[in-house]
């Protein structure tokens, strides 16, 4: 935090707040008995104390588990701000985040928040990334220029389809516990007769496929989309973004820098401003979306 101030030239002192997210190291949105009762549960590290002694700003953090305690599943976090800044009067919109897992939220024309459905579609960049690594010692397909020499391979794309995820209906939310490195043994089983660059073009082609999907199952029915807009990094995704577009053409698909905002920094304004909400007493979870079931304020407010 220290460094970013410095960077952006802005003293600690004119700082009000702090938002912090924090990590999703584990996350059981589904409920689950344990000692006699169902329980939901998270885990974020980023302890939102910690960052406020060492800074001397107030800091909001661990933003699930309010909505969690009410029946939800404490995510998406995201729709609410989704809600609040790319809600339109004309277009039915939907905002794409590709960060390591894919989620969106759908904004009919004229929506109140009661009417925004959001949720996790399955992967985004998180199984790309453990497979770059593996075979390239990457940390990431930069702008998918590996993805773009290989071939779709069909039966891999069907086989990693069949995941009992994309047939659960919303709300749902998921995380690196299906989408994660332990999918690796199980496409590893296509190594001997695949290229490396078939098998990232293949999973790469998975994050499109599965967003598309998740759109026709549970949106299209009840809203056409009419523009999309993406953030996260998979934004910077060639690969991924050309077949979006193929998907769901006639609608445009877009960065979110069409509509004033940095691709890489939508997840930080969005804890700012649920930060803000916090420290001001207003409810920020959409239950609707997380399936709670009331408004709560989220999070822990560290003086």
């Amino acid at each position: 935090m220290k460094k970013i101030a410095r960077k952006a030239r802005v003293a600690l002192s004119e700082i009000d707040l702090i938002g912090s997210h924090g990590q999703t190291v584990h996350h059981l949105p589904v409920p689950k008995k344990s000692f006699g009762k169902l329980i939901r549960s998270g885990l974020q590290i980023g302890d939102p104390s910690t960052i406020a002694k060492l800074t001397g700003i107030t800091t909001i953090g661990d933003f699930r588990m309010a909505d969690m305690a009410v029946g939800g599943q404490g995510a998406p976090l995201v729709p609410y701000f989704d809600y609040v800044m790319f809600r339109s009067k004309t277009k039915n919109r939907i905002a794409l985040n590709l960060g390591g897992i894919a989620n969106f939220t759908a904004l009919p024309k004229k929506c109140t928040s009661t009417d925004v459905l959001a949720f996790d579609t399955g992967p985004a960049n998180m199984v790309i990334d453990a497979l770059m690594m593996k075979f390239y010692g990457q940390q990431y397909d930069s702008e998918g220029q590996v993805a773009l020499k290989g071939s779709i391979v069909p039966e891999l794309l069907s086989d990693l389809m069949t995941m009992p995820y994309f047939a659960m209906r919303p709300p749902k939310s998921t995380g690196r516990e299906l989408f994660g490195a332990m999918l690796l043994p199980r496409i590893g089983e296509y190594e001997g007769k695949l290229s490396r660059e078939d098998i990232i073009a293949t999973v790469t082609r998975w994050t499109p496929v599965s967003v598309f999907d998740q759109y026709k199952r549970f949106i299209a029915k009840g809203m056409k989309a009419e523009e999309v807009i993406v953030s996260g990094g998979g934004a910077h995704n060639k690969a991924i973004m050309g077949a979006l577009q193929e998907y769901f053409k006639p609608a445009p698909v877009k960065r979110i820098e069409s509509v004033g905002f940095s691709v890489d920094a939508k997840e930080a304004i969005c804890f700012a401003i649920l930060a803000n909400e916090t420290i001001s007493e207003h409810p920020s979870n959409v239950p609707t979306v997380t399936g709670a079931k009331r408004p709560v304020v989220l999070g822990k407010i560290c003086l």
